[in-house]
């Protein structure tokens, strides 16, 4: 049994859930949840090496290894009987390529959920607006009429927890991909890519309830001003605490009032 510990609704960690569940294999990937707001078990802390990025897989005789991209290529060498990747050459670098531009987008886009500052706020809208044109462009360029091949793949896995995520930036920056033709084809990748089956592990109302201290600028625990609870905690589950205020730039919830009591 392979053992990752991960984060609920953490996009980098669902790359992995998604990769089992193409697989078929999840009766042999134990998927071990992590509360980011308590302090990491020191254990985790020697597999990580010390620091608190996740996920990190846990293998026999004392190995591990993390960073997502480094764990989905462990996970396609370990179970090969089902292929994600392309197996052509030039079709994998074309893959690959395409892989490079999540980080830009990533960036991007939560810089733009976790500004503060309303003049800022152009500024971090174009910056993922670039992000998104030079998918599109390369989509055009490379893609297929929905996928970038024949099917949900390696590239699809790569971006669709970030597809998801984003979520957010509608909810509070009241912001999507935009409309008109320089925008189609990868507005087309991004409704297909997270419809798909594989990926239903979270939902946009889990995205938008858990990462409100995001929208207040505070990620991975951290907590805002004022605030004694972060909005990632199991209890009170997200199912039962009321939608959070949409403005983030002027309303700023109490513990409350996000139903964290």
């Amino acid at each position: 049994m392979i053992k990752v510990f991960h984060i609920p609704v953490c996009p980098f960690c669902q790359r992995l859930e998604i990769l089992v569940a193409l697989k078929g294999v999840s009766s042999q990937v134990h998927f071990e949840v992590v509360d980011i707001t308590k302090p990491r078990d020191p254990h985790l802390l020697t597999l990580t090496g010390g620091t608190t990025s996740l996920p990190v897989m846990e293998l026999d005789g004392g190995r591990s290894l993390k960073e997502s991209l480094v764990l989905l290529d462990f996970l396609e060498h370990r179970f090969p009987e089902t292929r994600i990747r392309r197996t052509d050459p030039y079709e994998r670098g074309i893959e690959g390529l395409l892989v490079t531009l999540a980080d830009g987008m990533m960036v991007a886009g939560y810089r733009l959920v976790m500004n503060q500052d309303l003049d800022q706020r152009d500024a971090r809208v174009e910056a993922w607006t670039a992000s998104l044109l030079a998918i599109d462009a390369f989509l055009t360029k490379h893609g297929q009429e929905t996928w970038l091949f024949d099917e949900f793949g390696w590239a699809e896995l790569a971006f669709t927890p970030f597809f998801q995520r984003f979520a957010f930036l509608d909810y509070y920056e009241g912001f999507s991909v935009p409309e008109g033709p320089d925008f189609d084809r990868v507005r087309r990748w991004w409704a297909a890519c997270v419809a798909h089956p594989a990926a239903q592990q979270t939902s946009d109302e889990e995205v938008i309830k858990s990462y409100y201290d995001y929208a207040r600028g505070k990620g991975n625990g951290a907590l805002p001003e004022g605030r004694t609870r972060s909005s990632f905690v199991f209890e009170p589950s997200w199912r039962d605490r009321p939608w959070p205020p949409k403005d983030k730039y002027k309303t700023h919830a109490t513990d409350a009032e996000l139903g964290l009591l």
